[in-house]
């Protein structure tokens, strides 16, 4: 059996990976966002989910706590952060910018684009309290 460097890697190193092979603005987004959440939750917990065994580079970063918080997918022209609750999620300064009509919420981020970091910090740790208002019933 092989067993490729990645691994045998963390998910928080195999995210530090990421980011570094992006080499761009995409990496650069990934990498602001992801501190953030850390700075909001630092109980979070990183994991990579959907990985192709074909691919060491396959996988979707996502973040924990309770619960699913949100993913962060890279595509070529956006990297997107899906929260999985975000409809149980306050969102008074409108973060999130796509999928408002069904239970997932999205914040999509374009070359360029910034975010405020005190009201997106602020929505991770709603989506903490909806994680874990829903374990303790």
């Amino acid at each position: 059996m092989n067993i490729t460097m990645s691994n045998t890697k963390s998910p928080s190193e195999r995210i530090d990976d990421r980011i570094k092979e992006l080499g761009d603005w995409r990496g650069e987004t990934l990498g602001q966002i992801r501190a953030l959440i850390k700075e909001a939750d630092p109980e979070v917990v990183e994991e990579i989910k959907w990985e192709k065994p074909s691919n060491a580079l396959s996988g979707v970063p996502v973040w924990f706590h309770s619960g699913i918080i949100c993913t962060g997918e890279t595509y070529k022209d956006k990297v997107k952060f899906t929260f999985a609750k975000g409809a149980s999620i306050k969102d008074p300064t409108h973060i999130f910018n796509s999928g408002l009509d069904g239970a997932r919420r999205v914040l999509d981020m374009f070359k360029g684009d910034t975010v405020d970091e005190e009201a997106f910090k602020e929505l991770i740790r709603s989506a903490v309290a909806v994680n874990v208002a829903k374990t303790k019933k």
